[in-house]
């Protein structure tokens, strides 16, 4: 059997990312042969991420990249907060960001084809699996390409906003910052789904019934509620969260600028969490 030095499992590590014990006993199968090591633990690496497949992964963060005109937004997942501020997890996030941007995959499944320095985006998550021992997955991005300015706003890394404007950067990265604050539906009225803008407006004709006013004020008490949602949902018709006296409509219209589309995505928004009694779970240990 070949001596297996702590030179090797050194290396091997470095190349890996992996545990030392995982890459001692790797060289021992691979009887001190680095790069056969490399290829079982790469085996071992995916059948490690096929087995944490099933587990809930509601953390993590939006990663992003802005190259020229091109800018996008990822969600990456994870299963806790700690592992969310890991280094290795944040540079899957900054490479699926990158691929997007160069890539223009066509959904998630294209992404994790793309390489990045000559490595798939799904070769750096498994790795990123084995490494850290948590699933991890990359939900969902968002991709704009354009002429005039892409601004991306961050908070907290939880919540990623991508605008795309007719503006200077800062600008855009303001307008960014107030979505993330005051989560707008949509740019204009125009945009708001008709569904919604039908719902609300057959609560507000219930509310406005009950008040036993004749039709026509009714009517006029209606057109009121649905225009102040209107000016609530909308980009354009929002108080600016650093200057309230004026509209974000008016902002632009200040600095001759124009949103012409935004996006913002949360971590975890619309995942089901597992909720954990620890309580029940200490007290059926005691009975053991």
């Amino acid at each position: 059997m070949a001596e297996i030095t702590a030179k090797m499992v050194a290396d091997l590590r470095a190349a890996t990312g992996l545990g030392m014990m995982e890459c001692k006993k790797a060289l021992v199968e691979a009887e001190g042969n680095l790069a056969k090591a490399e290829e079982i633990l790469r085996i071992k690496s995916g059948n490690k991420a096929s087995k944490m497949a099933g587990r809930v992964a509601a953390e993590g963060i939006i990663g992003s990249c802005i190259e020229g005109g091109v800018g996008a937004l990822v969600e990456v997942n994870c299963e806790t907060d700690f592992v969310a501020k890991d280094p290795t997890f944040l540079a899957l996030a900054a490479a699926a960001a990158k691929a997007v941007v160069a890539a223009n995959p066509a959904d998630v499944a294209a992404l994790s084809a793309v390489e990045v320095d000559g490595v798939s985006v799904e070769e750096i998550r498994k790795a990123a699996i084995a490494k850290l021992g948590e699933n991890m997955t990359i939900r969902r991005f968002v991709r704009y390409s354009t002429e005039g300015t892409i601004a991306t706003y961050l908070h907290g890394a939880k919540i990623g906003v991508i605008v795309d404007l007719n503006g200077d950067e800062a600008l855009g990265r303001d307008v960014a910052m107030h979505i993330a604050a005051s989560k707008p539906i949509c740019v204009s009225k125009d945009q708001v789904p008709a569904e919604t803008l039908e719902q609300e407006r057959k609560i507000y004709t219930a509310q406005a019934a009950e008040s036993g006013k004749p039709a026509d004020i009714v009517a006029k008490m209606v057109e009121g509620r649905v225009n102040k949602f209107l000016a609530e949902v909308t980009l354009v018709g929002q108080p600016f969260v650093k200057n309230p006296d004026v509209t974000v409509e008016k902002l632009l219209a200040e600095k001759s600028a124009k949103v012409n589309a935004f996006t913002m995505l949360i971590v975890g928004e619309g995942i089901e969490k597992a909720v954990v009694d620890y309580a029940a779970e200490v007290a059926a240990a005691a009975k053991l």
